[in-house]
């Protein structure tokens, strides 16, 4: 088994909010609290360290307590951009991902993609979901080996920016969690009222 002192937690609050207007998803409330701080509440428990990645309003995430990542590389380039960016400051053999705007994913989270990865002898383990009776990848929440590194900067560098294309490259394992509802995201601001609910 893995354990959880080797995995470094990465709450993934870099992007644009296009879809919410522009503004900074992680620092919209829920339940009375900035989202990447719900993340932070839910994913420290389960990791040995944990960081942030983000690229605007940076005094705001590191007052959160935990080190604060941007990407390195420029124009909001998207999730892997932030997965980079934090293989890059990780110290541990494993580093996993959520986002910053789905504040209600499981708390065995971790513990059960660290088994899916150790049983499958995986290099990523993904959680996927039931929905309209289809498995559906979360490719956002994945464990990963931090030695993909070099990997996934070439890929990079080649102009690619699609998670599914660079996790396709590597051995996957899908970990199937029964409730599709934890893994809500708000894309919008009325998604996120309806989360609140």
């Amino acid at each position: 088994m893995i354990d959880k002192a080797d995995i470094t937690g990465l709450i993934l609050a870099g992007g644009r909010g296009s879809r919410m207007g522009g503004v900074d998803k992680g620092l919209q409330n829920y339940q009375g609290m900035p989202m990447a701080v719900q993340a932070l509440l839910r994913l420290s428990p389960q990791v040995g360290h944990t960081m942030i990645n983000a690229n605007r309003n940076l005094s705001a995430y590191e007052a959160m307590g935990v080190p604060v990542w941007p990407d390195t590389l420029p124009d909001y380039a998207g999730p892997l951009a932030g997965l980079a960016a934090g293989l890059e400051r990780c110290e541990t053999p494993y580093l996993v991902t959520v986002p910053c705007d789905c504040p209600r994913f499981p708390l065995d989270l971790v513990e059960r993609l660290a088994e899916g990865l150790a049983q499958h002898d995986a290099d990523i383990a993904m959680a996927a979901t039931l929905q309209n009776g289809q498995m559906r990848t979360q490719p956002v929440f994945c464990l990963l080996k931090s030695a993909l590194l070099p990997s996934l900067i070439g890929f990079l560098q080649s102009g690619q920016r699609k998670i599914d294309a660079w996790t396709a490259t590597h051995r996957c394992v899908e970990v199937s969690f029964d409730d599709a509802q934890a893994f809500a995201g708000a894309n919008t601001l009325a998604e996120l009222q309806q989360l609140q609910i």
